[in-house]
Formats: C-alpha cells, sequence, structure tokens
C-alpha cells in the first residue's frame, strides 16, 4: 500500500510530535510493511504511518528515533506472567522436580513470605525486563498479595498492565479467603483500578487449577462481565487438573466450567494445555482466549508435545494469545523467543510446513495476542489512532548482517528481544539504545540479590 492511502494525516501536527522511523511492520489488516517508513506519535496515539519522506514532510520539527535501517514494529503482548515471587528467585527452582513441587514447595511459599516491598521490587524489575524485551502489555497471573504496590511500580516503569491479585478459597493457603471475602477483593481492585484510567487495570483473576469453588468461579465470572473486564486463571497445564476435575464434579475441567455457565469472550484461560475433543469444540464455541506459554511447558515437563491442543485452536481460528509465565517456567520475559518456540513446535507436530509460519508467530505477539485479551482497538498494530506503543529493533548485531528480504521472518526466526533498541508505550519514550529508562535499573540491583539470598537462605535445607 503507498503512503497516500495509509497516510491519513495532510496537516503539520505540533514540534512535540515524535517520528519513529525503519522498516515498519505494521501488523494492521492487510500487513503491510514499509520500507524506510515511519509512524508519527502525537500525545499517546499515533497519528500517521507511511514513508518517512512523507511523515516527516507534514510533520516538521519532529523527534526521530530509530532510521531506515532498522525494524520498527508494534510493542509485544504477554498474555500470561507473574510479576511477583518467582522474580526474586529468578532461575533458581530446580529443573529437576515435578511442576508440583516447584509450584507448592517453591514458589507458593516464597510468594507467602514477600512483604509489600518484595512485591514492588519483584514488579520493578520484572517490568524491566519486559519492556527491554520489547513487550509493553502484560497480563498479570493474579498472584499479586500488594495490589497497590505493584500497580505504583508497573505504573512508573511506563508498561501497560491487566493487574490481578490473590484469588482462591482453599483451605490453609497464603492469601486465601472465603469465596465472598475474594470477590470482595476484586471489586475493590476494580474499583481503585478501572479500565480506561491509566495504563494499569484490574482484571479478576483467580489462582485456577482445582483450587476455586464453583461459587468463586462463577461470582468472578459475573463479576468480570458487569464490570465489562477479564477474567484470567489457570487450568490444564498438565493431566492434573482433569483427574481432580472427573472425581469432584464427573467432568472434565472446562466442561464443569462450561456447565457453570463461566466460558465467554471475557475468559482468558491460562494455559489450557491438556483438553480432550470435547474442551476444544466448548472454547472454540464460547470464543473464550487461551494463553500460551510454550516455554514453560517444556521446563516443568507439562507434556505439551504430546498432548498440547493450541496449534488446533489456532487453525480453526481460536482466540489464542502467548505468555511467558513465571521466571522458573518460562524463565526469559521475552515474547519473540515464545512466538518462534511456538510456530516451531506447531510445525513440527503437524509435519506440515503450510500449517503455521513465523508470520502467525508474529501475529500471536501483536494483533491476535491484542484480540485474545480484548484489546485489538487499542494496540496489537501500527495504525491511525491506536495507542502509541512502538518497538524498534537495532539492526546492527549479527543477526541482522545480512538483511532478510522479508523482515518478519528475520524478526520471528533469527532474533529475539535482544535486538530491541528503542521502545515506546502511549508515546512516552521507556528504553532507549536498549536500555530502561523508565526505571534506575542499577539502583534495583543491589535490593534484589540481598532479598533473593534471604529467601534462599530461608530455604536452604532444600537448596
Amino acid at each position: 500500500m503507498n503512503s497516500q492511502t495509509m497516510n491519513s494525516q495532510s496537516q503539520p501536527f505540533p514540534t512535540s510530535a515524535i517520528i519513529v522511523r525503519g522498516t515498519v511492520i505494521t501488523m494492521n489488516a492487510a500487513r503491510d510493511v514499509i520500507s524506510d517508513g515511519a509512524v508519527a506519535v502525537v500525545g499517546e496515539t499515533i497519528a500517521a504511518v507511511g514513508t518517512y519522506a512523507d511523515v516527516s514532510a507534514d510533520h516538521p520539527g519532529a523527534i526521530i528515533i530509530g532510521n531506515a535501517d532498522q525494524v520498527v514494529t508494534p510493542g509485544y503482548i504477554n498474555a500470561h506472567q507473574h510479576v511477583t515471587g518467582d522474580r526474586l528467585i529468578h532461575s533458581c527452582i530446580p529443573d529437576a522436580i515435578d511442576s508440583q513441587e516447584a509450584i507448592f514447595g517453591w514458589a507458593v511459599p516464597v510468594h507467602s513470605a514477600h512483604t509489600g516491598d518484595d512485591d514492588a521490587l519483584s514488579a520493578s524489575l520484572a517490568a524491566v525486563e519486559a519492556l527491554s524485551n520489547g513487550i509493553t502489555c502484560t497480563v498479570e497471573a493474579g498472584t499479586v498479595a500488594h495490589p497497590e504496590r505493584v500497580a505504583e511500580s508497573l505504573r512508573q516503569s511506563g508498561m501497560r498492565a491487566m493487574l490481578g491479585q490473590w484469588g482462591w478459597d482453599v483451605e490453609n493457603a497464603p492469601f486465601a479467603a472465603p469465596a465472598d471475602e475474594v470477590l470482595d477483593r476484586q471489586r475493590i481492585m476494580l474499583d481503585k483500578l478501572p479500565p480506561g484510567n491509566g495504563l494499569v487495570e484490574a482484571w479478576v483473576t483467580l489462582v485456577g487449577h482445582d483450587l476455586m469453588s464453583d461459587a468463586l468461579v462463577s461470582g468472578a465470572s459475573n463479576l468480570a462481565r458487569e464490570r465489562g473486564v477479564g477474567l484470567t486463571f489457570h487450568l490444564s497445564p498438565h493431566s492434573g487438573d482433569a483427574v481432580s476435575y472427573l472425581a469432584r464434579t464427573g467432568r472434565r475441567p472446562v466442561m464443569h466450567l462450561d456447565d457453570l455457565g463461566v466460558l465467554g469472550r471475557h475468559v482468558l484461560i491460562a494455559h489450557g494445555v491438556h483438553l480432550d475433543d470435547d474442551e476444544v469444540e466448548t472454547v472454540l464455541r464460547t470464543e473464550t482466549a487461551i494463553a500460551s506459554c510454550p516455554w514453560a511447558y517444556l521446563r516443568l515437563a507439562q507434556g505439551v508435545t504430546v498432548a498440547g491442543r493450541h496449534g488446533d485452536l489456532f487453525l480453526r481460528n481460536g482466540r489464542l494469545a502467548l505468555g511467558c509465565d513465571s521466571e522458573n517456567a518460562g524463565d526469559m520475559v521475552d515474547i519473540l523467543r515464545a512466538a518462534a518456540l511456538f510456530v516451531g513446535l506447531e510445525r513440527d507436530r503437524s509435519m506440515d510446513a503450510f500449517s503455521i509460519t513465523g508470520q502467525h508467530g508474529l501475529e500471536l505477539a501483536t494483533i491476535r495476542g491484542a484480540e485474545a485479551i480484548g484489546k485489538a482497538d487499542t494496540i496489537g498494530s501500527l495504525e491511525v489512532g491506536k495507542q502509541a506503543d512502538i518497538v524498534v529493533h537495532d539492526t546492527r548485531g549479527p543477526q541482522w548482517l545480512t538483511m532478510s528480504t522479508d523482515p518478519v521472518l528475520q524478526v520471528v526466526w533469527a532474533t529475539d528481544g535482544r535486538s530491541v533498541h528503542d521502545v515506546l508505550v502511549a508515546g512516552r519514550h521507556v528504553v532507549a539504545d536498549g536500555r530502561c529508562i523508565s526505571v534506575d535499573v542499577d539502583s534495583l540491583r543491589g535490593a534484589a540479590l540481598e532479598r533473593r539470598d534471604h529467601f534462599l537462605a530461608s530455604r536452604a535445607p532444600m537448596v
């Protein structure tokens, strides 16, 4: 598409405008890629997309970020991320244990020992890594004990986030409570962080699995519908959830939740790996979204290569997004890395080179991910009127020495977040020259190491 049809703005904007220059991968409906293109940003939104010559002529005096040799994409979307707890013992949980021991023997006790300061520190560290790897929007996994402290850290970082809080009504578990009390906590969060009131908003979040009563999950779904927000929870990353639900209800997890009227477009299930045919059909029929975290399933040996159904959901136009999970599951908060793995696993599983491609991987990281979390009208592509969440990749690294004629393939298969040079979120410049500038990273390092040592020392007999 030429610049005349893409650039809907013909009059100059104020000199406060920002122009982001490079090969622009728009991820718009036509999937246009513009060589020596540009995105003009005025305030929080995108004002023009077209060739650099046209956009710069319409915006004299604008601040220029990037150059003709760099690659520009929409901000990446991480649909499932724990921003507290695991971060302070990043990659410290052994991998020679099963996933239940990793979660309930390590992660949950560390979470339960967190102070408000720990949650704030953890969220800052998670945001720095996410932003530095081009992730501009994160759906938090609902394992936050001190949501106001976490919200403040995320606001300071400049990251867009859907924030959750611990929600489960089991006995003898940290931050657990009866269903009514858990729902009251969710209402308080929604009142304090309503949608459309800044970058950080609350979602209704539950721990999930078999750790939520029917009353709690039904109430949570109704609350999310009433408030016009998402509901997210963990379900079936391994075969254990099906065993538990069958014993308790006589139905597999997705089928039981459908019987309760829980599912729908407002729901984002984290994982949904071990689904049977009926559950796949139900996810598709109810238009429930799934957040796939492929690195977590490999790290925790949960059987995605044996039982995973995400490729089936994708090929049937299911609502899918990608996630990085926790820092002892996915470990690296990098959606491009997850996108390449997702695509590679599904191509190998199907042994069909035409089934899913690198283009699809970038869609999952951007516009399809945005649709799955209900945000495609504001983020996920570089189009006039959308929020200015933009990533610039530096092409001076060795992986870019031979520039591909298809930059999408190069972004997905040949690089990852380490080539991110600049990031804007809602027009705010938060990463420059590969370094997060919205947070004093150096000041976090000492505190992070001190708290890591504290938590590991408390577990000395098992380390």
